[in-house]
């Protein structure tokens, strides 16, 4: 959740929307805000395992919030962007995200609670987006074992079709390692179904054939 507008007081806000949502909802929530003390405040009455979105290779970032993850053992989102800003090379980004990890570890909180967010941009503006977003995904994969998340619609930004673009884009994302996506499950639910079962993830199509008989 994200309370972020022009004017808006988060650190008194983003409590109350806790509480809001608490109130109606046994679920586990991901708490967001640029503002540290925002999100410190919303996670001492929160209650439960939250999701911090999110950290990044920034030093200020690492110092400001792993402390509070660590305090309120919370996971974390860490976004492969530093005080360079975001690069174009996937080695790159898995050093950030290396980086990440090793100072979340040294802070103490747990390797399963480090989840990599790899950037997903979008290819209306750069043709070698995905290829670079895939690349990173799959070393994360590769070299760090971590879970992955992203935006997956955001590579469609400003293009028609972008459902069909999406599920393509989620398809080849999930081959290179991608485990948990920021998606409309109505919009993906199939493509990431027909993934797994190409994949070799579904035995005999079990999850596929009842996706399919569920929507009937």
């Amino acid at each position: 959740m994200n309370v972020g507008f022009p004017g808006v007081d988060d650190i008194k806000l983003l409590p109350e929307t806790v509480l809001a949502i608490r109130a109606r909802f046994d679920i586990p929530l991901c708490i967001d805000s640029p503002n540290p003390k925002a999100i410190e405040a919303a996670l001492k009455i929160a209650g439960g395992k939250c999701l911090i979105n999110s950290v990044n290779g920034e030093e200020k970032s690492l110092k400001a919030l792993l402390p509070i993850a660590k305090e309120y053992d919370a996971a974390l989102i860490g976004l492969a962007m530093d005080d360079n800003g975001i690069t174009h090379e996937p080695e790159k980004r898995l050093a950030i995200a290396d980086k990440i990890l090793d100072r979340a570890i040294k802070a103490g909180i747990k390797e399963e609670d480090i989840i990599i967010d790899p950037l997903a941009m979008a290819v209306s503006a750069d043709s070698k987006a995905c290829l670079i977003t895939l690349e990173t995904i799959r070393l994360v994969h590769l070299k760090l074992g971590l879970n992955i998340t992203m935006g997956a619609s955001n590579i469609s930004f400003g293009l028609p079709g972008r459902e069909d673009l999406n599920s393509s884009f989620i398809s080849l994302a999930i081959a290179n390692g991608l485990t948990c996506p920021i998606a409309n499950p109505e919009k993906i639910t199939a493509a990431v179904r027909a993934t797994d079962l190409a994949l070799g993830r579904d035995d005999f199509a079990v999850r596929f054939v009842e996706y399919f008989q569920s929507r009937t």
